[in-house]
């Protein structure tokens, strides 16, 4: 039977000021990535959030980011390897506190927008986040896109890798994801991200922004938390997932 993990972008509020619906995508996923404060998520937000995904048996995942609060985490910085390796592991080893404290652990990591789209191509950038990764803990799986250099990186370093694809965001004809900044790179509709859902999950295929049958492998599907209506979109894919045969269960 086939299977397949849901991941959804939580913990991306700061002070009085919230983005997602954490509890109620926490009903739904079954891994949660957590903002880890460089693009979102502050103290208080990071420990609710893993209270919650304890209680309900999500897997915790730190979602790391270049140190851009003000850009959301999505421009394009220049960060010294080292820099960002320590920077990496810093943001990893705050979200294990409360995770261990909500008697969890930290479980993947996972990078976030400009760092994750840079780390597809950018082979030094991919060897800084493994470098931090490692420095906090060595037996942490990576998400990434499928072939991207982070995925190679971390495999050769001995992670375990784990590749992910997205039912609402749009792919080129060479697998990787559309830039925010064009028309079509957000898939809105929801029955058509629905139909994508089955198709990654079950063929291991989807459409690019052209129109093209493109291969995408992947054990974790991510659905953004971000999006209008994204609590209600999630809930339908999952619902039809397992409608149609697809067992939805964390990642092995």
């Amino acid at each position: 039977m086939t299977s397949i993990d849901l991941n959804a972008d939580l913990g991306e509020g700061f002070g009085r000021w919230r983005l997602t619906d954490d509890e109620q995508l926490l009903s739904v996923v079954t891994s949660a990535n957590v903002a880890c404060g460089f693009h979102a998520g502050d103290p208080v937000t990071m420990r609710r959030v893993c209270e919650l995904a304890a209680e309900r048996g999500v897997r915790i995942g730190a979602q790391v980011s270049y140190r851009d609060l003000a850009g959301f985490g999505r421009r394009a910085m220049d960060v010294p390897p080292a820099e960002l390796a320590a920077e990496v592991a810093y943001q990893i080893g705050a979200l294990e506190v409360f995770a261990r404290a909500a008697g969890a652990r930290v479980a993947y990591v996972k990078p976030h927008g400009a760092l994750y789209n840079r780390v597809v191509h950018d082979e030094e950038q991919a060897g800084a986040v493994v470098d931090g990764v490692l420095l906090a803990d060595a037996s942490l799986p990576v998400l990434g896109l499928p072939g991207s250099r982070l995925l190679e990186v971390a495999a050769k370093a001995g992670l375990p890798v784990v590749p992910e694809a997205f039912a609402d965001r749009a792919y080129t004809d060479e697998g990787t994801l559309v830039p925010r900044g064009r028309d079509g790179a957000v898939v809105t509709d929801p029955e058509t991200v629905v139909e994508r859902s089955l198709s990654l999950a079950r063929s291991g295929a989807v459409a690019s922004h052209s129109g093209t049958a493109i291969e995408v492998r992947a054990r974790s599907l991510c659905l953004h938390g971000d999006t209008p209506g994204a609590v209600e979109l999630a809930r339908r894919v999952r619902e039809r997932l397992e409608a149609s045969g697809v067992t939805v269960e964390a990642f092995a």
